[in-house]
């Protein structure tokens, strides 16, 4: 079922189902991270440098592309230049 929230975001129309180890991306928060475990009904993701897991719903995990991985070290490597 896909549906637009509030936030403008949609779930992806196909189904997929991760691995641990896999890395995936967070439709709802664009965030990238490495897949840590899954608790139904949940996927547990770990950003990729290491940090706080996250849970995120199947239905908002989409297989992550080079350019996720990419984007999302580009943009830790920024907040770091600005002392975040």
């Amino acid at each position: 079922m896909t549906h637009r929230t509030a936030q403008g975001f949609e779930p992806p129309g196909e189904s997929y189902a991760p691995r641990e180890g896999d890395v995936a991306r967070d439709t709802r928060t664009s965030r990238v991270g490495r897949v840590m475990g899954h608790v139904e009904p949940f996927y547990y993701l770990r950003p990729l440098k290491g940090g706080v897991e996250w849970e995120v719903e199947p239905e908002y995990l989409v297989p992550a592309r080079q350019s996720d991985a990419m984007s999302d070290e580009l943009s830790q490597v920024n907040a770091r230049s600005r002392g975040r």
